[in-house]
């Protein structure tokens, strides 16, 4: 094996200082509610970030349990949860409606952060489903018409041939949403922040939702 090949070292000791500096504040941990906690952390990584900070890895599984994993946008969040869009006829889009159950992983490799998100999972009204399409460039809202998502296709000829067939068909006028194009909501039943320490000795923070509001628990690294 040569040498570039190799996994690189460990960071030094005085490496692991300068990022506890950046990312060692206690009292981020001494929250009582997940939601601000998160909307603080994503606006860093919109700060810092070089690509999609929004960016979240989806795990679904379908009737059997077999589990899938992609990754997707975070188009909106509240206290209510966690919102993505997607054609309902896609892979994950069956899986959802099959077992309407999530886990959302979000990864900041430049400030060593992630947080993990479990809930059950809802369609979000129509009402939003329109508003949110409609805010989408209008090549991307062909090309939800023209893709036939997660579905065989025979190259890329036949999906140029379906956009422009679409493009035609819409012409100048308005593109509205398909009715298989939808969004759905995670709502949260447990979120954990995670923050890289050194020697391995990671920060954890878990909150579960329970009947009256949230708890809040340090783990084990």
């Amino acid at each position: 094996m040569s040498r570039d090949a190799r996994i690189p070292p460990s960071p030094s000791a005085d490496d692991y200082a300068r990022q506890l500096d950046a990312n060692g504040d206690e009292a981020e941990f001494e929250r009582e509610e997940p939601f601000a906690l998160f909307g603080e952390w994503l606006a860093l990584a919109r700060e810092r970030e070089p690509n999609d900070s929004n960016a979240m890895a989806l795990a679904t599984a379908d009737a059997e349990g077999l589990p899938d994993c992609r990754m997707v946008l975070l188009k909106d969040f509240d206290a209510r949860g966690f919102v993505f869009y997607s054609n309902a006829e896609s892979a994950k889009g069956r899986q959802l409606g099959e077992n309407p159950q999530a886990a959302l992983l979000f990864h900041w490799k430049s400030l060593r952060r992630q947080v993990r998100v479990r809930g059950r999972v809802e369609p979000v009204s129509a009402a939003e489903a329109d508003a949110y399409f409609e805010s989408r460039a209008r090549d991307a809202r062909i090309g939800a018409w023209a893709s036939d998502q997660s579905r065989p296709l025979q190259g890329r000829f036949e999906l140029e041939r379906r956009v422009a067939e679409y493009g035609l068909k819409f012409g100048l006028g308005p593109v509205a949403r398909p009715p298989y194009w939808t969004g759905w909501r995670l709502i949260p039943e447990q979120m954990e922040f995670w923050r890289d320490r050194p020697f391995r000795l990671h920060d954890r923070l878990l909150f579960s939702r329970s009947s009256d509001g949230w708890r809040r628990s340090r783990l084990f690294p």
